[in-house]
This record gives structure tokens, C-alpha cells and sequence, in this order.
């Protein structure tokens, strides 16, 4: 162990920086980790992370800033693209390098909160999420107050190795700072916020999303280690996650009518796919409430999920490109019923 590090640790008690002291002593730790003394390693760590000792682990009994989130859930579906970026995330946060701010920016429903949940489920870390309604306050000069203590809460009370820190929604105090129309309580809360995250601890690992990312203060996206944007879906990518819900949602309603092609052909008849978000709200809305007795009844429901009118037009729907027994199926009418009356519409 260097004497340097030994002087850090000493400087840092009499400070009362407890976020730095922990910092070096992770430091130390890892110092003789690679040494080959892991025993030693095991141990500093361990004191570290003693909730009783050093540490103590912080929930949302104890905090008024934090509510646990459930990590279980739904399978994931990402295109690849977006999914390499998570892996990068995850390889990085396993080399415990001090690379642990993650921005995740993209519109509602892109799959950012439910890919903060996948990678606790991976890194087997608790994740607790940041209340912002419970940090921004009316006072005058309470909200850099609550950010601050905050932050404390973070540094002082997280045991790095268990958890990830969520900031929902993080653009309800990182607007940006130059934006005549924001309040300059903000603006001072934006540059509170950005003292923080110099300050923190960098064995713990957050992650921010945002809606608003073209609004967002550059300075505090310079903060973040890595930005993943969540935008990259083409319409292939939504069909293939659109297919995947649907197999997701059969096996759990156990419906065993499966059509890909005629479930393609109505999710193609958007304009505009959906993102994942409001995707699974269609399908698994329209499977959920189908009929018990009637396992096609659903393409019906979905149908009219995304035309906004019942699958009743059978000339609307030859234009569609649907054949004669997939237009049975959305009519409940016989094939030869549906081709006389086509014929006799021509």
C-alpha cells in the first residue's frame, strides 16, 4: 500500500469526506486484490459494506428521496443495436473502473426503465429509484437543499456493490440552465446537481433517463459516462419486438391460434409503429380481452386497436392485401360468403 494513499485516508477522516475515504479504500482494496492478497481485499470490502459498521444500507422506510423498484418483469426486447449498447454498460460496470453514470434519453415507451430492471436482474443489484417530487420544493433555496442531502444519502448510505441508483425522469432539475423560460431556482438547482455528480461516489452506479434530452443542460450530459440512445428503432425492429410480445402473451393467456403473417399485416397497417411501450399495451390488451371460446378473437380486438374501426369492409380489406380465409377470420364469415360478396361488390 502506497503512502500516499495511506495520507488520502487520513486527510479524508479528518475532512469527515466520508464519500472520498470510501473511495480510497476501495482503491486500497483493489490494490491488494491484484496483489494476490484477495483474503485482505475480501475483508476491506466486506467492512465497507457492513450495514451495521460503515455502511448502512439505505431503503425506503429510512429515506424519503428513494422507493425501491420491483426489478421482476416481462422479457426485454431491444433491437440489437440499442442490446449491444446495454452489454457495453453491463462490461463496464463489471470492470469497476469508475465508469458509473448512465444516461438513457429516448421518447416514452422506448424501453428505458424496463432496461435499468434488466440490468439489475443481470448484476443482481437492487435498484432505487429517485422520487424528483420529493426533491423539488417551492421554497426558495430548498431544492439545492434536498439535492444536496440527496447526494449525502448516496455517498453515505449506498452499499456500492448492491445497488443501482435510478434518476427517472432526471430532466425535472437538468433543463437547461440558458432557457429563458426556466425558473432561475432551477437554473440553480441544475448547477447543485452538477457539483453532485463531480462529488460522487464512483463504485456506484447510476443511471438517468430523460424524455427531453434535446432540452437537456450539455453540462450535465458532460457529467454522464455514456449516453445510450434509445430512438433506433426502424420498423423491422418494431416487428420483430411486436412478434415477440405476441408469442410472450399466447403462452401466458395459453392461446394457441398463432398467425405471424396476419398479425404482421394488421401491426403494418400503422402509418407509424408504436414504440415498444404502447405496443405491449395494444397487444396484450387485445389477447387479454378476447374471448375464452375463440382463439382468433384477438386479431379482431387488435384489428381494431390499430384501424380505430372493426374489421367489417370486406372490400377496405382486399385493398389491405388480406387473402379470403384471413378475411374469414376477421369477419367471422364462411370463405364462400366472403368471395361471393366480393364478387358481387366488383
Amino acid at each position: 500500500m502506497k503512502k500516499k494513499s495511506i495520507l488520502s485516508l487520513i486527510r479524508y477522516h479528518a475532512e469527515k469526506n466520508e464519500a472520498a475515504f470510501r473511495n480510497e479504500a476501495y482503491e486500497i482494496a483493489k490494490e491488494f486484490d491484484a496483489a494476490g492478497d484477495y483474503q485482505l481485499a475480501e475483508y476491506i470490502v466486506s467492512l465497507l459494506s457492513n450495514a451495521n459498521t460503515f455502511v448502512p444500507q439505505i431503503d425506503s422506510q429510512t429515506s424519503s428521496f428513494f422507493e425501491k423498484v420491483d426489478a421482476k418483469g416481462d422479457s426485454l426486447f431491444l433491437p440489437d443495436i440499442i442490446m449491444q449498447d446495454i452489454i457495453g454498460v453491463i462490461n463496464a460496470i463489471d470492470h469497476g473502473i469508475g465508469i458509473n453514470k448512465f444516461l438513457f434519453q429516448g421518447a416514452p415507451g422506448t424501453g428505458k426503465t424496463e432496461a435499468v430492471k434488466q440490468l439489475g436482474r443481470i448484476l443482481g443489484k437492487e435498484i432505487f429509484m429517485v422520487d424528483f417530487t420529493t426533491v423539488v420544493d417551492s421554497k426558495l433555496g430548498q431544492t439545492q437543499k434536498n439535492i444536496t442531502e440527496l447526494f449525502r444519502e448516496i455517498n453515505n448510505f449506498m452499499q456500492p456493490e448492491k445497488v443501482i441508483v435510478l434518476f427517472d425522469e432526471i430532466d425535472a432539475i437538468s433543463l437547461d440552465r440558458t432557457n429563458q423560460n426556466d425558473l432561475r431556482e432551477m437554473g440553480r438547482a441544475t448547477s447543485t446537481m452538477l457539483k453532485c455528480l463531480d462529488k460522487m461516489n464512483e463504485n456506484i452506479v447510476l443511471v438517468a433517463t430523460t424524455n427531453l434530452y434535446e432540452h437537456f443542460d450539455k453540462a450535465v450530459i458532460r457529467r454522464f459516462d455514456s449516453v445510450i440512445d434509445f430512438n433506433r428503432y426502424n420498423r423491422d425492429d418494431l416487428l420483430m419486438v411486436a412478434e415477440k410480445m405476441l408469442d410472450q402473451y399466447l403462452e401466458k393467456f395459453k392461446i394457441a391460434n398463432r398467425d405471424i403473417r396476419l398479425f404482421r399485416k394488421i401491426i403494418n397497417l400503422y402509418d407509424v409503429i408504436p414504440y415498444p411501450g404502447e405496443l405491449k399495451n395494444v397487444i396484450k390488451t387485445s389477447i387479454a380481452f378476447s374471448s375464452t371460446t375463440d382463439g382468433t378473437d384477438y386479431f379482431r380486438r387488435l384489428y381494431y386497436a390499430v384501424c380505430n374501426e372493426k374489421p367489417e369492409n370486406l372490400k377496405k380489406l382486399k385493398l389491405q392485401k388480406f387473402t379470403i380465409r384471413e378475411i374469414e377470420i376477421l369477419t367471422q364469415k364462411s370463405k364462400s360468403s366472403v368471395g361471393r360478396e366480393l364478387k358481387d361488390g366488383e
